[in-house]
């Protein structure tokens, strides 16, 4: 006979939001219910896969009886909780944000960020041509992905992909408070110094391309990047029995990029450094 804990059983909580009731379990949050009614939210520091940091700040909602906006993506739900998504409190507090973003960070490979602008018709020019704060050259130490700050919004991902939610190599956390915060290895050291192993799954869940892979680097560089002409095609791991699925990111006959859906039951859209990384030897044709 199985017996069922009470403690495990999750109470279903009803709720309002923008006026249509959503019935969701216990310790959902905002976003939950937002996404189960269709309600799109914007998010850029949210993950499937990671633990909420709440510091974008761009999934802020309205809860009547809040004093200050909250963020829609870690605040749990309440039952009789009364939810605005689309307030003009909630419009401007969105547009604000991404403005702030948009003049002082390079967001010309963020197509979320982008599409959100124009979306809250926000203008991140009004701040004046030079309000670009953290523009600085592209680190380039290492053979399999590039780090360009200068696109960096701070959104703790990374972070929070390398340390306690995937990776637990903690080889990279924000140094630095206010204006000096910044994504760095301990001590500040290049990458081959550090503890990183070069999985990449840092690159898969950066939303703005701070962080890139090589092969990405290169051909935007050099004007031959084209999405539009980019096929995807899923297939297994070949290197070990665990069996983690990659997609194939391929343009004319060349892979040029590999990542791994987040709905994967093995590992979650991570990989290994061979299973992002070593895929050359498919092509060596020589």
């Amino acid at each position: 006979m199985t017996v069922i804990s009470l403690d495990a059983v999750k109470r279903i909580v009803e709720l309002t939001v923008d006026g249509q009731e959503v019935r969701v379990t216990e310790g959902s949050t905002i976003l939950d219910a937002c996404r189960r009614l269709g309600v799109e939210t914007p998010t850029l520091c949210y993950g499937d896969t990671l633990t909420p940091v709440n510091v974008c700040r761009v999934c802020v909602v309205e809860v009547e009886g809040a004093r200050t906006l909250v963020p829609a993506c870690s605040r749990k739900v309440e039952p009789g909780m009364v939810v605005h998504t689309d307030s003009p409190r909630v419009q401007t507090s969105r547009r604000l944000v991404l403005e702030l973003l948009g003049s002082s960070v390079d967001l010309s490979t963020a197509p979320d960020a982008l599409r959100y602008i124009e979306e809250y018709e926000a203008q991140p020019d009004r701040f004046g041509a030079d309000s670009l704060t953290v523009a600085q050259a592209v680190k380039v130490d290492n053979e399999l992905y590039v780090r360009d700050y200068s696109k960096c919004i701070l959104c703790y991902k990374c972070v929070e992909a390398c340390g306690d939610d995937h990776q637990n190599t903690f080889a990279i956390a924000v140094a630095g408070r206010g204006f000096g915060a910044h994504i760095s290895t301990e001590l500040d050291v290049t990458l081959p110094e550090s503890a990183c192993v070069y999985c990449g799954n840092c690159i898969a869940v950066c939303p703005t391309g701070a962080l890139m892979p090589v092969s990405e680097f290169e051909r935007r560089r050099d004007g031959t990047w084209d999405e539009a002409q980019q096929t995807e095609v899923d297939t297994i791991c070949p290197y070990c029995g665990v069996g983690c699925n990659l997609t194939l990111h391929v343009q004319g006959d060349e892979i040029v990029k590999v990542s791994s859906p987040d709905d994967h039951d093995v590992t979650r859209g991570n990989l290994c450094v061979k299973g992002r990384f070593g895929y050359q030897h498919v092509q060596n044709r020589a």
